[in-house]
């Protein structure tokens, strides 16, 4: 099974399996990680699952939509690789992707 890599705000890393069809929003709720919020439930209305997707695998994602952008703008730590995870659907092209847990706010 596919794996994703999350590290979380105190610098934690977890390995979780990533079942394919599923967000990386859910994969990292359901994983465990507590400081994934994820307050809308994955309807991209919150911007409480922002993560820092790793460079490598910024390419292989589908363009982020304008709604996904739009949250993004009201976050204060957007950067480069900033996607919303609710948004990201984790496959086999995906194996082995690591995140990093955005701060809150």
């Amino acid at each position: 099974m596919p794996t994703l890599v999350v590290v979380d705000r105190a610098g934690l890393e977890v390995q979780l399996e990533g079942q394919n069809g599923l967000s990386v929003m859910e994969i990292i709720r359901d994983g465990g990680v507590e400081q994934m919020l994820a307050m809308c439930g994955g309807n991209c209305s919150c911007a409480t699952c922002h993560v820092y997707v790793e460079p490598a695998f910024v390419p292989v994602l589908p363009v982020s939509g304008a709604f996904e952008d739009e949250m993004l703008e009201s976050s204060a730590h957007r950067q480069q690789g900033s996607r919303l995870a609710c948004q990201i659907k984790f496959g086999d092209a995906l194996n082995g992707m690591r995140v990093t847990l955005a701060p809150e706010g």
